[in-house]
């Protein structure tokens, strides 16, 4: 057993700064690590160089500013992880490596809310398959993350409310999936994970005050502060979809009435349409249609971004985010919606806020709540895992 403040201890300590530095990261060169974490540059390169014998990581000649550096990612040998991401027509599945690199991806039509047991079903035939295209055996799986689309307790893992997955009715998401894998999982709402995957991978990179918004069949958020995702106690934070525009507007889901949801969402916009353009019409059909000048299509995108504006305003007056990222199929029609985003939180939120916000398209697409579950597996993992039985730690040749 290690005594807190030895020699020993604190070089156990080191390796899982440097660990977590990189995991989080992808990748990041040996002047990255000792800026991020801290440490020396010379106790930097001894932990690098330890943790590369013991196959904990990988060294890689790269260059930056100009100049000669080595890129230190985790090892492909280190373990895989999983995202699974529920939408409620769609599954989609992917399986990384924890140097952040996409290793299989695939995406299936699924009515999710019929039945938890049938989504279960597919997505564990899904992932089971995905994973043995890649080579990789099963026992190197490390963890999942889960998205779903709905409020999650953070501490029990259970839906907050089954109204917006009435056939999910009693079942933990997070233990069901686990039990049926034999891996931890780690579950989330799809708005969180979404604005997970555009802080790591897109439209997100380098910012730590966000806020991912995704309109779809209902409308969230993902707020990220100060770098880190936050929930709130019960989960629920980011509900911008239920924030009251119209007291006398239409009913929502929730019980209230004028909710930013009865705005914008799909099942309220596309009945705006069903009079002049018929059933069966779509988000990315009417988006389509507006980018090819359809007045009709361009006149309702116009108003939900308005609508959505209003929403973004309250967010930017309450928590002052550098960045909106705009995500689901509604960010596809790109200034038709942003405009008028831009428009709205000009004239409602204070000026100080507005004039320091960016508003921007995702760069991820639909891949963003998949990749945003593979980071939050990624980020929660303990770096302990990833030590324990390749490195071992007796008499420390250095400290910081």
């Amino acid at each position: 057993m290690e005594t807190p403040g030895s020699q020993s201890s604190l070089h156990r300590a080191n390796l899982e700064r440097v660990v977590r530095a990189v995991r989080l990261a992808g990748s990041l060169t040996q002047a990255e690590i000792a800026r991020s974490t801290g440490l020396s540059a010379a106790t930097v390169s001894n932990i690098v160089r330890e943790l590369r014998d013991n196959g904990t990581v990988q060294v890689t000649p790269t260059s930056s500013g100009g100049r000669r550096a080595r890129s230190v990612a985790l090892s492909g040998d280190a373990g895989i992880v999983v995202g699974v991401d529920f939408g409620h027509s769609h599954l989609r599945v992917a399986v990384g490596n924890l140097a952040h690199q996409v290793l299989a991806e695939q995406s299936e039509p699924i009515d999710v809310d019929a039945s938890a047991s049938q989504g279960f079903d597919r997505a564990e035939q899904l992932v089971a398959r995905l994973v043995q295209s890649t080579g990789i055996s099963p026992e190197k799986v490390l963890g999942v993350g889960l998205g779903v689309p709905g409020p999650i307790d953070v501490e029990s893992g259970t839906l907050g409310s089954t109204a917006i997955l009435p056939g999910w009715g009693g079942i933990n998401p997070r233990q069901e999936l686990s039990d049926r894998l034999g891996v931890p999982v780690q579950v989330d709402n799809d708005a969180n994970l979404g604005a997970l995957g555009e802080l790591v991978w897109g439209g997100g990179r380098g910012v730590k005050d966000l806020a991912y918004i995704k309109v779809s069949s209902g409308v969230g958020a993902g707020l990220v502060i100060d770098g880190r995702i936050y929930r709130g106690p019960g989960g629920t934070a980011g509900e911008i979809g239920h924030i009251t525009l119209d007291e006398s507007g239409p009913v929502c889901r929730c019980g209230n009435r004028g909710c930013l949801e009865t705005f914008t969402a799909a099942r309220y916009v596309l009945e705006l349409l069903r009079g002049s353009h018929g059933d069966g019409l779509t988000i990315p059909k009417m988006v389509q249609l507006g980018r090819e000048g359809d007045p009709g299509c361009r006149r309702v995108i116009g108003d939900v971004g308005r609508h959505i504006g209003m929403g973004v305003a309250s967010l930017c007056n309450l928590l002052n985010p550098s960045r909106v990222v705009l995500g689901g199929d509604l960010a596809e029609a790109g200034e038709l919606v942003l405009g008028p985003i831009r428009e709205s939180v000009s004239r409602y939120a204070i000026p100080s806020a507005a004039q320091r916000l960016s508003v921007v398209p995702g760069a991820l697409g639909a891949r963003a709540e998949v990749l945003g579950a593979l980071a939050l597996v990624l980020s929660e993992m303990g770096d302990s895992t990833l030590l324990d039985g390749n490195v071992q730690v007796d008499t420390p040749a250095f400290s910081a």
